[in-house]
């Protein structure tokens, strides 16, 4: 069990990195935006660049977070139900949960996903929007993204497990409550490694 709750932590330390990195995508995607609006309404004029590299931000700021969201157990639950019960009967329902829904789901989006991504890389495939960007970049985050978030799945299922087996404690996975404050600290160590 210690061995699996090494790689547990690597995986997580790998998503905790990935995730606070990619949060600084979401303030490109804004300027981006703004200043793609800006122009147009003020010179008339725009380009479908700047449209699609929005949607590539915000496809990577989804694809690539999902598995952060997970680790910091901020994924959409049932909590109105499942809070009624202990926390061990929790704990089994989520290991129920990564076990049945959500790692068969993201193996299953993984088997589909890589043939569609290495296909458009292979291709070197390119918007057919005027002006538009190369696309098998964005293709290739589907892939990586599900990838990361199936290696956060185990990762939550060995610290589940584990604390099933009394080598864990409950604030390994549990949602910490965090301000905004100790947000912006997290990110600032993060960026200086």
């Amino acid at each position: 069990m210690s061995a699996l709750l090494l790689i547990s932590k690597y995986i997580d330390a790998l998503n905790e990195k990935i995730g606070l990195s990619i949060s600084w995508a979401l303030l490109v995607a804004v300027v981006i935006c703004s200043g793609n609006a800006l122009i147009r309404y003020t010179f008339n004029t725009s380009s479908n660049a700047w449209l699609e590299i929005q949607w590539y931000l915000f496809s990577a700021i989804f694809l690539l977070a999902s598995s952060y969201t997970l680790r910091r157990n901020e994924h959409v639950r049932i909590d109105v139900i499942v809070g009624k019960f202990s926390k061990r009967t929790q704990v089994w329902i989520d290991v129920f949960g990564f076990t049945f829904f959500l790692l068969p789901t993201t193996l299953l989006i993984l088997y589909f996903a890589t043939p569609y991504a290495v296909e458009s890389l292979r291709n070197q495939e390119v918007s057919s929007n005027a002006g538009g960007l190369i696309v098998w970049p964005a293709k290739l985050l589907i892939p990586v993204g599900f990838f990361l978030l199936t290696l956060q799945g185990i990762s939550e299922l060995i610290k589940r497990l584990g604390y099933l087996a009394g080598k864990v404690e409950l604030s390994a996975f549990e949602k910490q409550t965090v301000t905004p404050e100790d947000e912006i600290q997290a990110i600032k160590a993060a960026n200086q490694l």
